[in-house]
């Protein structure tokens, strides 16, 4: 059985130029995003130049040195001195049982009556 070529009946002459050539078509899109690159340069430059000059400003603590003396933070150093100013503050006191029920924890025989 015979195979019959696909062409369509109406061509236009770019279409016919593209087909035979697709570089037509790639060569601009590069140019234009090439040129863009270009083009959008100096802003993004502003951009890290704006970013470099917060980076290199000196804060106030770095002027003055007072970051060499300062002590590291340790969270567990700061965890001990809570705990030691915390236990001597306080005291055991022992609080008054209801009428009724014994000392030391033995369940009662009758629950106690309301006050």
């Amino acid at each position: 059985m015979a195979v019959f070529p696909s062409k369509s009946l109406n061509q236009s002459s770019l279409h016919q130029r593209l087909k035979r050539n697709p570089a037509l078509f790639g060569v601009p899109f590069l140019l234009v995003m090439v040129g863009a690159s270009f083009a959008l340069q100096s802003f993004t430059q502003t951009r890290y130049d704006l970013h470099s000059q917060k980076v290199s400003q000196v804060s106030r603590e770095q002027e003055l040195g007072l970051d060499k003396s300062r002590k590291k933070f340790d969270m567990r150093e700061e965890y001990f001195k809570l705990s030691v100013a915390s236990e001597g503050e306080w005291e055991p006191k022992r609080i008054e049982r209801p009428k009724g029920l014994p000392e030391w924890g033995v369940a009662p025989a009758n629950p106690p009556s309301p006050p």
